[in-house]
């Protein structure tokens, strides 16, 4: 078979920033010279696919989980959502929220939905989430805006 260096679930790898007190929040994978590392989020269309289930300072090995939908995750929430809401990246801009999630916002935009809410949440829970990659979704200008 040649699968044999495939991977199930939690893996380890190196962080290519402080990752301190940062469990529950979403990381995206990179590299530094070929080398994997994970990250917070800085633009909303980082593909945040990864719990951060274990912290750690820059260059450390944190532990990460893949999202896959036939599973819920809890993930930290910016702001309150219902059940059912869909969910993008917090603002990136807001550092103190980079790897949260929030409900899709009103505001006109391009937002990338990670995953549905599966329960009521309210700022800084860690909210039960289904991964739901449905893709860019657009949000147009209020008509006159």
């Amino acid at each position: 078979m040649n699968q044999s260096d495939t991977r199930v679930g939690a893996f380890r790898v190196l962080a290519g920033q402080d990752l301190t007190g940062m469990e529950g929040r979403l990381v995206f994978l990179t590299h530094d010279n070929g080398v994997p590392e994970v990250k917070l989020p800085v633009a909303d269309s980082d593909l945040a696919l990864y719990l951060l289930t274990e912290e750690g300072a820059d260059g450390e090995l944190v532990t990460v989980v893949p999202l896959t939908a036939g599973q819920n995750y809890r993930v930290a929430l910016k702001g309150a959502c219902n059940p059912g809401a869909s969910l993008v990246l917090a603002d990136v801009a807001a550092a103190a929220d980079a790897g949260k999630l929030r409900a899709l916002p009103a505001g006109a935009g391009t937002y990338r939905v990670l995953a549905v809410a599966e329960e009521k949440g309210v700022d800084g829970q860690a909210l039960l989430v289904r991964p739901a990659m449905a893709g860019l979704i657009t949000v147009p200008a209020a008509p006159g805006a």
